[in-house]
């Protein structure tokens, strides 16, 4: 019987919680947007971003405001991938977004020389990885080469290129050796020796 009562009305327009929190502009950072097109500029460099449909901004006293002129949940669910999406993109424009990733194992380091990062995992030969032009990789200092942080504006380009540097040797659950993210809880397993 309920079905049959909203049948006629069009479905109401609903907000998504993380759509309708405001993005707040930090100092220096500048938003424009043409059409579906939302270009940010800060300190760190320019990015630019093609908006979900439905999906608009409106600047008012250093704040974006996101909505969606869709109904229902494809709104709702539109406003906050384009809230995350723009928000990512403030955040890296300003402050930038950085990822460290341990080597553990014997012999195991990285070297960065220009662009591409050098890598020993145990292999009978070295990995060479060409970052991607939004990123930049250095060796912390005091690590002997076990330690390596890259850092960019673009949050997606960072994230990719970490991943493919843990896929070259991701860690294996017995002695735990490979490339890891920092603070990455491995599944350890006991191995023959946990039968005894």
């Amino acid at each position: 019987m309920a079905a049959a009562t909203t049948e006629g009305r069009p479905p109401e327009k609903r907000e998504s919680r993380v759509g309708k929190r405001p993005i707040v502009l930090p100092k220096g950072v500048t938003v424009t947007v043409k059409g579906r097109r939302a270009e940010v500029k800060g300190s760190k460099g320019t990015l630019s971003l093609d908006l979900p449909e439905s999906v608009s901004v409106q600047e008012t006293s250093g704040q974006l405001a996101i909505s969606s002129d869709r109904s229902g949940s494809d709104g709702a669910r539109l406003q906050g991938l384009g809230r995350a999406l723009l928000a990512n993109l403030v955040k890296g424009v300003s402050t930038g977004y950085e990822r460290t990733l341990e080597l553990v194992g014997t012999g195991y380091r990285a070297e960065v020389k220009g662009n591409v990062v050098h890598l020993s995992l145990g292999f009978s030969h070295p990995v060479a990885y060409q970052l991607p032009a939004a990123v930049t990789g250095k060796v912390a200092p005091d690590s002997k080469g076990s330690v390596l942080q890259l850092e960019s504006a673009d949050k997606a380009a960072l994230g990719q290129a970490a991943a493919t540097i843990r896929g070259f040797r991701p860690p294996e659950p017995y002695g735990g050796k490979g490339v890891r993210y920092r603070g990455e809880n491995i599944l350890r397993k006991a191995g023959k020796a946990g039968k005894k």
